[in-house]
């Protein structure tokens, strides 16, 4: 489905990725571990078309997406939930979920059945649809960042480390509904330093170190590699 294939970005001459091969097949959940500087957020990036692609191709149902503009990317069904939620803290909920779904914006009845699935999975932003986003807690924003992916109608969601900062019952409660998306049909890329957490509804994991892939397996050989165990989940 995603195919990312000896990938190269380059800031200035540092290789912030070097040769970075992975893939996420349909209706797959699978997760990106690192520390942070490692690349995870790069390689979204490079997905999204943000990032140039100096060398290598990334290809979505065997289309190439090197060239093509962020917008374009999105409206083929691949979407970024971004680390640190990005919202607009003074406009309101509701005016941050409509934004994506800037894309599908003439589907009317498309919108609107979309806003009432995030209503479902968050039942909290309906109450508060109205409020600023800024006035959310760190939770709450969450949701929101979450609900605005799924506006734009996502096959592949990108979700680059939903639990920073936030509590630990709130980190478990967002997990679970990542496996409910994913569970819908929704194919996901998640990176997060929460290996244990993440691993624990994955299918299969990465591992990149210094721009480049040094480990992958299903989910039962990552949680039992030793040297994963000691890295990524404290054990």
């Amino acid at each position: 489905m995603l195919q990312l294939d000896n990938v190269v970005v380059k800031y200035g001459s540092f290789r912030a990725l070097d040769g970075v091969s992975l893939e996420v097949g349909q209706g797959e959940l699978v997760v990106l571990l690192g520390a942070n500087g490692a690349g995870k957020s790069t390689i979204f990036r490079a997905i999204s078309g943000l990032n140039l692609v100096a060398e290598g191709d990334i290809r979505f149902n065997g289309e190439s997406l090197v060239g093509l503009k962020p917008s374009k990317i999105v409206e083929a069904g691949i979407v970024q939930c971004p680390e640190g939620r990005k919202l607009f803290p003074q406009m309101s909920v509701l005016k941050n979920l409509m934004l994506g779904a800037y894309v599908h914006r003439k589907d009317k009845q498309g919108v609107q059945r979309s806003l009432e699935h995030v209503f479902e999975l968050f039942p909290i932003l309906k109450e508060k649809k109205d409020d600023a986003a800024g006035s959310l807690s760190g939770g709450q924003q969450q949701m929101v960042a979450i609900g605005r992916a799924l506006m734009s109608r996502p096959k592949v969601l990108l979700m680059d480390e939903p639990s920073l900062g936030l509590a630990p019952l709130v980190v478990k409660q967002m997990f679970e509904t990542i496996k409910q998306i994913n569970a819908e049909g929704t194919s996901v890329l998640l990176a997060e330093q929460n290996a244990y957490a993440a691993l624990q509804i994955a299918d299969r994991a990465y591992v990149i170190e210094s721009g480049r892939i040094v480990a992958e397996g299903d989910r039962d050989a990552m949680m039992n590699d030793d040297k994963i165990r000691k890295a990524y989940i404290g054990a």
